[in-house]
């Protein structure tokens, strides 16, 4: 069963990522005063995906469309991201949202639903 998968990711990951470019929502425009300042407030938020995960893919459309400079890290292959993933939300599940407040203690958000909709509350002028 995790060939199947493996195997239907592999085909199927360009048609995907090719369809996210190809459907990428138009970015919202700000002042470059209003931009850096989005740009400041994101450097305390990182996302953990996958780069062919639907769900992962619908959050970066979502970060595109409000011209948000996350860092993303790709954790589906075991290694360092991963086990920061695992070690600080409990989970090797994606995509998750890890949110670091003004002393350091970090809130690890999974739910691609409630990603999107933080992000709109946080960065969503319109």
């Amino acid at each position: 069963m995790k060939i199947f998968f493996k195997t239907l990711r592999v085909i199927l990951g360009p048609f995907m990522l090719l369809w996210e470019i190809i459907t990428r929502p138009k970015a919202v425009s700000r002042t470059t005063l209003e931009q850096a300042e989005i740009d400041q407030q994101c450097k305390s938020l990182a996302l953990f995906q996958y780069k062919t995960c639907p769900f992962c893919i619908k959050v970066r459309q979502e970060m595109h469309r409000l011209a948000l400079n996350i860092e993303q890290f790709d954790a589906q292959q075991e290694g360092d991201n991963r086990a920061a993933l695992v070690r600080g939300g409990g989970k090797a599940k994606v995509p998750c949202l890890r949110i670091t407040d003004k002393v350091g203690v970090n809130q690890w958000m999974y739910e691609s639903g409630e990603i999107i909709t933080y992000l709109r509350r946080r960065f969503d002028s319109a």
